[in-house]
């Protein structure tokens, strides 16, 4: 990764850090779940509004470092208006991306600029903790989502 390009990443991830979009809480949430981070204390409800088996809306709360509130910001903004089977995909896309670092698909969209954090290992578990908590949502798991 060049460095203009590596500068650029860090400059959304820090606008994303700063001004989340989606952020808020949800009355008409059809989902809403917790995820905890426990390595460094990140914590966020997400609330997701489906119908029809497509994600209508995306929202969260929380508290966290820039990398896991991006993230989840990121991915509010990438899951609207996706089925339920798309937003499962996407899931598998960036696990893939920020796990074991393949390649990003290019469904990830804007996502891909979260590709460096696999560089940083103690802050895949921030990237990924906004994931977690959406797939527990999306399977219907009702039990706090957590990095460990």
């Amino acid at each position: 990764m060049t460095p203009e390009i590596r500068a650029l990443y860090q400059e959304v991830i820090i606008d994303h850090g700063r001004h989340p979009r989606n952020f808020g809480p949800m009355p008409e949430a059809t989902h809403a779940l917790e995820g905890y981070n426990p390595l460094c204390g990140d914590k966020l409800k997400l609330y997701l509004q489906v119908k029809n088996n497509i994600v209508e809306a995306v929202k969260f709360e929380g508290s966290g470092c820039a990398i896991s509130i991006a993230s989840a910001s990121l991915m509010s903004q990438q899951m609207q208006g996706k089925t339920l089977e798309e937003a499962k995909q996407l899931f598998q896309f960036f696990h893939a991306m920020i796990i074991d670092g393949s390649t990003p698909d290019a469904r990830l969209g804007k996502l891909t600029i979260l590709e460096g954090v696999k560089e940083f290992p103690a802050r895949v578990k921030c990237a990924t903790l906004a994931w977690h908590t959406l797939q527990n949502a999306l399977d219907g798991k009702n039990e706090v989502a957590v990095t460990e």
